[in-house]
């Protein structure tokens, strides 16, 4: 298996579309074969489903899409257990959960009972319903949008629903250019629909089994460790990086490694990705802006890093 030929081939899939946010993407797919889940929070119109539909649709892989609102269900995601009649027996239809990748919209407009169902299957790969267990499928992704916590009509997420996903990102504005560029080329047919599957299944699990290969020194994994205490200790900071924290950081760390092309890891890809890993685990201290605040909390996790020295 060629791994740079199939990570450039997905980033260059999902480059038609997002233009201009080849950093974005490249986090996406980080996630992807960290086996984690992306959250990406940002005001409404700039791309967020777009860019999980591109990842999506660049996977030859099920799909499901679901649209969080005020009075949506827990079984509406998990499923339901149906009483068949005439087998005077219990059926279980499966809900969108039941998918590879399965698109979160707008996750925080749902009620927190809501949004704790998918606890179990972020972070067991599986859900209960009615005392029975279902396995979901392998490889198994959430892609979760949320727009900013001041926004009205929002359920800000608890810290256990918040830890389970790997990565918190941001797409922001295109420059003018590139925005030229959207306007011109959606005047019709919108390109995402026209994405074919750059990558099968197998592809993905193939790479994701790579990143376990991808080596980590000891004295990056003291530094990435110390980092992670840092956040304990800071005064800035409410509450700390939990160790299912340190975990997802190791794997995204690795995974980075890989996407640019490489079977071992740098200090530069643990103080590159450590803004996006950790600022959603941490809880800022009373006044220093609050939760939910995505500025501070990063310019916090940052001058930590800053903080802690690399190892030579």
């Amino acid at each position: 298996m060629d791994v740079a030929k199939k990570i450039q081939d997905i980033q260059a899939n999902i480059e038609r579309v997002i233009k201009g946010k080849s950093a974005v993407i490249e986090l996406a797919v980080v996630s992807l074969l960290a086996r984690g889940h992306l959250l990406i929070e940002d005001v409404p119109g700039v791309g967020k489903t777009t860019l999980a539909h591109s990842l999506a649709r660049s996977l030859d892989c099920s799909f499901k899409r679901i649209q969080f609102t005020s009075d949506l269900l827990p079984s509406d995601i998990l499923g339901v257990s149906i009483f068949h009649q005439q087998k005077q027996t219990f059926e279980f239809r499966p809900g969108p959960i039941f998918a590879n990748i399965v698109l979160a919209d707008e996750i925080n407009r749902t009620t927190p009972k809501t949004q704790s169902s998918l606890l179990e299957a972020m972070n067991d790969t599986q859900v209960s319903v009615d005392s029975v267990t279902y396995p979901l499928p392998q490889p198994f992704m959430v892609i979760a949008t949320q727009n900013p916590v001041e926004y009205h009509g929002t359920f800000p997420l608890p810290e256990s629903q918040l830890d389970r996903f790997l990565m918190r990102i941001r797409i922001g504005y295109p420059d003018a250019a590139e925005e030229k560029k959207i306007l011109e080329r959606q005047q019709a047919l919108h390109p995402a629909d026209e994405l074919q599957p750059a990558l099968t299944v197998q592809d993905v699990q193939e790479l994701q089994n790579h990143v376990d290969k991808v080596r980590l020194e000891e004295s990056l994994l003291e530094y990435l460790l110390a980092i992670v205490a840092a956040t304990r200790r800071s005064e800035l900071l409410a509450l700390g990086v939990s160790t299912r924290g340190a975990m997802a950081f190791h794997k995204a760390v690795k995974a980075l490694a890989l996407v640019r092309g490489r079977d071992y890891s740098l200090p530069d890809d643990i103080k590159e990705l450590a803004p996006a890993v950790l600022s959603h685990r941490v809880m800022l201290a009373a006044g220093q802006g609050g939760r939910g605040r995505f500025e501070e909390a990063e310019q916090i996790v940052r001058d930590l890093v800053e903080s802690v020295p690399v190892p030579l």
